[in-house]
């Protein structure tokens, strides 16, 4: 697989929490598949040993490097701490992507090609080529439920606004302002998908196939699930107050 060169440098930003079981293989196979990016693992303080195993991965590998925090504060920090270590070492491309192997990096090329003619690029589920592997009905049905959701009422024209496999140039963070960005959980998502959107930057959704998680456990609770429904109601009304205020 062709990762193109002419976009920048690029680093691959994996979050991770307890997830011993996952970290080696996720990040043996990017840099199988796109050997001429970077990989930086975020962890939280991981109590099951994940922050040591990548520390032994970027010992023996000098395109790995380890982000250690002191405690779990959700996805957004994360991915925030990630991006921010990012911009301070120079990457013109941030791409996010999940510890559990549920995101390909076979299929990274796809995200970096678009990335050539667009701002954000985001891996999608829930358009025509996408697909998702191993989930029950009612797991794939709460998914597009919560898309059509945001879409809705936020009035953008994306159908996988939750999903989490998705590059962004650096210039795209910048513009949309992440010291502003206070989510946590899966809605961050929503939140700087709704920022670029807002700011007429171009997002491209391109087909993923997605593959259910086989070790671990996911981090996915109601407590996500809430945050992440009470906040898109707020910024459809913010939204729609916005444009009353306009006219």
């Amino acid at each position: 697989m062709e990762i193109p060169g002419d976009i920048g440098r690029v680093l691959v930003i994996i979050p991770t929490y307890n997830e011993r079981e996952n970290v080696e293989a996720i990040v043996g196979r990017v840099r199988a598949a796109a050997p001429s990016v970077d990989v930086l693992v975020v962890d939280d303080n991981s109590p099951d040993g994940t922050g040591d195993l990548a520390d032994a991965l970027a010992a023996a590998d000098d395109q790995v490097d380890v982000l250690h925090r002191t405690a779990k504060d959700g996805l957004g920090a994360a991915y925030i701490a990630g991006f921010r270590w990012a911009f301070d070492r120079g990457y013109d491309v941030m791409v996010e992507m999940d510890a559990d192997g549920s995101h390909q990096p076979e299929e990274l090329h796809r995200l970096l090609t678009a990335l050539r003619d667009a701002d954000l690029v985001i891996g999608a589920r829930w358009i025509p080529g996408g697909e998702v592997r191993n989930w029950p009905r009612s797991r794939e049905a709460l998914s597009r439920g919560a898309n059509t959701y945001a879409r809705v009422l936020l009035g953008i024209p994306l159908h996988d606004a939750t999903a989490g496999y998705r590059a962004y140039r650096a210039t795209t963070l910048e513009k949309i302002g992440l010291e502003e960005v206070d989510s946590r959980g899966y809605c961050f998502q929503i939140d700087l998908a709704l920022r670029a959107v807002r700011h007429g930057l171009r997002v491209v959704e391109v087909p993923i196939t997605f593959v259910e998680r086989v070790h671990g456990v996911s981090k996915m609770s109601r407590d996500v699930m809430a945050e992440a429904f009470l906040r898109v109601a707020q910024w459809g009304v913010a939204g729609r107050v916005d444009r009353l205020r306009k006219r």
